[in-house]
């Protein structure tokens, strides 16, 4: 039989099962395959805990991963939830996702802090829809960072319902969005503790709404405004508000 090809989670959870139950009859006969890039040749798999089992799956980055291993039985949906809720970081960057995939992942991951749905080659089917969901989560007010790059469904209410309640961003990436300064109006109103916030190609965005920003992102270290119509006059303006502001490109001299 040719052999599967295996992924860090799978090869720990192996090594687990080879040093805690030594019976070399339950890993015999292989009865999952897992995805093109997750293999385990496994059986009686009710001898590994749950816990045990969720704390391999942590070891999984891929979206497609995530949601095959869903595909297996019971006891491993139950293991990938549990794996969910202990998770800092999701990615559905370059994944082919809609509203409903993203809210029940999100609504399941209660220590989220690193959320990144940046859009990929494939398009995205990520509206507003999926921005109230996050809002509406239990693990929105602690986020830290969140990508939407690319994301060119999504609209000022779902970017204003999203930041209402996710007020511990640091690094917001909206760049290639098609968002306008009531955005940024709401970003400067609720995410005081921002660091960063790129807002590449955001051809709706104005002097007015960066001010705004400025204004109301005292601790904001980062800007990118490529894209954006912005006078060297402006840049020394924001400057003068904050000091320690980088602002990507640089002005010209």
């Amino acid at each position: 039989m040719e052999e599967l090809e295996r992924n860090s989670a799978a090869a720990a959870l192996l090594r687990l099962r080879s040093q805690q139950f030594d019976d070399k009859e339950a890993i015999a006969k292989p009865n999952l395959e897992l995805g093109s890039s997750i293999g385990v040749e496994i059986a009686r798999d009710e001898i590994l805990p749950v816990d045990l089992l969720a704390h391999c799956l942590l070891q999984l980055s891929s979206f497609r991963d995530m949601a095959m291993v869903n595909l297996v039985c019971k006891k491993w949906r139950s293991a990938m939830r549990q794996s969910l809720a202990y998770r800092k970081r999701l990615s559905f960057a370059g994944c082919r996702v809609d509203d409903v995939s993203v809210a029940n992942l999100v609504n399941q991951a209660l220590n989220l802090l690193d959320l990144d749905m940046s859009a990929g080659t494939w398009g995205c089917q990520i509206t507003d829809i999926a921005l109230v969901a996050i809002a509406d989560s239990s693990c929105c007010p602690n986020l830290r960072s969140i990508s939407l790059w690319g994301v060119t469904a999504i609209t000022d209410q779902g970017v204003a319902a999203l930041v209402f309640r996710a007020k511990s961003l640091e690094n917001l990436n909206v760049g290639g969005t098609f968002i306008t300064d009531a955005s940024l109006l709401a970003i400067a109103t609720h995410c005081r503790s921002l660091k960063a916030l790129n807002v590449w190609g955001c051809k709706f965005v104005t002097e007015k709404g960066l001010l705004h920003l400025a204004r109301g992102c005292p601790s904001l270290q980062s800007l990118n405004v490529f894209g954006i119509k912005v006078t060297n006059l402006f840049f020394h303006s924001l400057a003068a508000l904050n000091s320690q502001l980088q602002i990507k490109p640089a002005p010209s001299l």
